[in-house]
């Protein structure tokens, strides 16, 4: 295909001038096909690569076709993700810079209704939005498609694998039938096809005829690695070659947590980007990544549509994507617009056999690597070094010590040694700024160990050592106080701790005379070892010293000698009250529900680090609802009670019961 520039598409001069100022010249091919036929008003079907240029190939046509005298929505565009919402937004806004009277305003999910009202207001020309918020809109009455010239669907393969296509046959029906209808997309499943033949007429297609279905300046390279070990293949990647900027896939939200912070644990600056993040934190990331505050972004196929940053060296697929059309999507984030890019896959098993689908779906080899050794690692990173060295000599862009070097070589000291001395200081300065463990000493996992080491001296429930504290205070509480003389013989040493228990008493071992009120049976005994409360009474200082007879054995035996002493007199039918055991604390009461609002049970508790500003921002952000639908917040152990309005509690309960809060999936219920 013979190269055209932009000034030969018959473009306004403004929007020529925005062109020259975002610095292209020339076009794309996808740009030098669909361009001249989006412009004549007719329906297209554009298909090729991710990275292509595809957003100006129907961007340029829109902010053409849009008249700025009217405050009204003349071009629909749909995408599937909030971030690609906002790419094409802020492209749009590029394109039309120099045409005064035209405005581009994306609304998503996430975002604040309120600024969406006003924008909507305000009269944008061009909305940008995901399928869910713009129905939302048109149910609201705040977004009108009466008016509608151009419908634009970016990703609309992804769309349609989201669950997304009721909403755009929805949005389809909703727009007048004579509009001009635009379908951009990698990839072309049957499913696009039927929705292609039901609602554009005779569409164009415009399709870059290419070999391949990736980009041809990504590398593409697979490394068969245990899943043990792939954590340790990654971190030497990433030193051997250098990398600085790059995106690592995984399959799962999960999986993108515990990688980021094995990352971090070992010095690189990494941050995730998945579906439970709200849109505040999600555009945080983003920006920190567009602007190189980050060296690596770990994410989903979901979360990562629509990640346009320029440089990206590498995407590493952590985990094999299920489908081969997702692996064309996911490499796409690299070798933008002509730059090199580099493209690894890591294979475990028989995943071996998803890497020869990919190579037949994409028509492309890709090459098995070999994984690299630790010397190798270390030998790429001296070099690396001796390269930045080498290249600050030649500059001579340093601050210069002649006078420190000529007072070591003074001393004695070697100009070689000076220097290698300096060197392995700097080396030393570097490893103590950024320590990258080697991952075998799996240094996430000796805390978890020491942490668990107590628990295995700690006695279970039904151990003897369970009781040890229940019993010492109540036996050692009653001997602080004032106990009359003891005259009986000089009790027995006391007996093994075994023998405490009642089936090793022997038969004729004998008890202490009780108190009138017998204790309860919950409170064993010991016998002869542990005075009871006859024997400890608190007596007046004028009472005299009373000796206590020995009581009659547990097995039947003969009557004792001298009959039992006759019941004290006074405040003794009130002491063994003190044998008894301590009342329990009295269940709490259950607090009475508000009216209007409906208590709901939670499976998550204060030991799980659950506060009530939690539950609070979770129900908010996950069903959009105010804070103030949320009541008291009543946290226990292991679960909590809160209370809700009750108009929204079926749908509280819907949406919190398929997420989760600080790593815990949530089960909700009415209480």
């Amino acid at each position: 295909m013979t190269p055209k520039l932009f000034s030969e598409l018959g473009l306004s001069a403004e929007v020529l001038k925005a062109i020259d100022k975002l610095g292209f010249e020339q076009a794309s091919p996808i740009q030098a096909e669909a361009i001249p036929v989006l412009m004549q008003g007719r329906d297209a079907v554009g298909q090729s690569q991710t990275g292509s240029g595809k957003t100006a190939a129907f961007g340029i046509p829109a902010v053409e076709k849009i008249d700025p005298r009217q405050r009204l929505v003349q071009v629909l565009v749909l995408c599937p993700t909030r971030e690609l919402a906002v790419q094409v937004s802020e492209e749009i806004h590029k394109l039309a810079f120099f045409k005064r009277g035209i405005h581009a305003l994306p609304i998503y999910g996430g975002q604040s209704y309120e600024r969406q009202f006003w924008g909507l207001k305000q009269g944008a020309q061009i909305v940008i939005g995901t399928p869910g918020r713009v129905m939302d809109h048109m149910r609201r009455g705040t977004l009108r498609l009466e008016t509608v010239k151009m419908v634009i669907l970016d990703e609309a393969d992804v769309m349609l694998d989201m669950g997304f296509r009721e909403d755009i046959e929805f949005i389809l029906q909703a727009v007048p039938a004579e509009r001009q209808t635009v379908f951009f997309c990698a990839t072309l499943p049957r499913p696009i096809l039927d929705l292609i033949q039901k609602y554009a007429r005779d569409p164009q297609s415009v399709r870059i005829e290419q070999k391949t279905l990736t980009v041809p300046t990504v590398e593409q390279v697979y490394y068969e690695v245990d899943r043990r070990f792939k954590l340790e293949l990654l971190t030497r990647l990433i030193d051997i070659h250098d990398l600085r900027l790059g995106i690592i896939f995984c399959n799962t939200k999960r999986m993108v947590d515990d990688l980021v912070d094995h990352l971090e644990a070992q010095g690189y600056s990494a941050d995730r980007l998945h579906g439970d993040m709200s849109q505040a934190m999600r555009d945080r990331v983003m920006n920190k990544f567009r602007k190189s505050g980050l060296e690596f972004l770990v994410a989903t196929d979901v979360a990562a549509r629509g990640i346009d940053v320029d440089d990206v060296q590498v995407v590493f697929n952590y985990d094999l994507p299920y489908d081969a059309e997702d692996y064309v999507h996911r490499i796409g984030r690299t070798g933008r617009a002509g730059r090199s890019g580099l493209a690894v896959s890591f294979v475990a098993g028989r995943e071996v056999f998803q890497i020869r689908h990919i190579e037949r779906y994409t028509n492309m080899r890709i090459r098995r690597a070999r994984v690299p050794t630790a010397g190798e690692v270390e030998e790429a990173r001296t070099s690396v070094f001796l390269d930045k060295l080498r290249a600050t000599l030649q500059s001579g862009e340093f601050e210069r010590h002649d006078r420190l070097i000529e007072r070591l070589l003074e001393e004695g000291f070697s100009s070689t040694d000076v220097a290698s001395a300096l060197i392995h200081h700097l080396h030393g300065g570097d490893a103590a700024a950024t320590p990258r463990p080697a991952p075998e000493r799996a240094p996430h996992r000796e805390p978890r160990a020491d942490r668990d080491e107590p628990w295995r001296d700690r006695p279970r429930r039904g151990d003897d050592r369970w009781e040890r504290p229940a019993r010492e205070p109540q036996r050692m509480g009653r001997s602080d106080r004032p106990v009359a003389e003891d005259r009986r013989p000089p009790a027995r040493p006391p007996a093994p701790r075994p023998e405490r228990r009642p089936e090793a008493v022997p038969a004729d071992a004998p008890l202490q005379a009780s108190a009138p009120v017998v204790p309860p049976p919950e409170l064993p005994v010991a016998p002869s070892v542990v005075p009871d409360a006859a024997s400890v009474v608190p007596v007046v200082a004028s009472t005299p010293a009373v000796q206590l007879p020995p009581s009659p054995p547990l097995a039947e035996s003969p009557a004792p000698a001298s009959p039992p002493p006759p019941p004290r007199p006074g405040p003794a039918a009130a002491r063994p009250e003190r044998l008894e055991k301590p009342p329990a604390r009295p269940a709490k009461a259950s607090r009475p529900t508000p009216e209007g609002q409906t208590r709901l049970h939670m499976n998550v508790g204060a030991e799980m680090g659950i506060a009530p500003i939690d539950i609070v921002n979770t129900i908010a952000g996950e069903t959009g609802l105010p804070g103030k639908v949320v009541g008291t917040v009543d946290i226990r152990e292991r679960h909590l009670f809160a209370d809700v309005a009750t108009e929204h509690v079926h749908g509280i309960v819907a949406k919190l019961n398929r997420t989760q809060i600080k790593g815990h999936r949530l089960k909700v219920k009415v209480a």
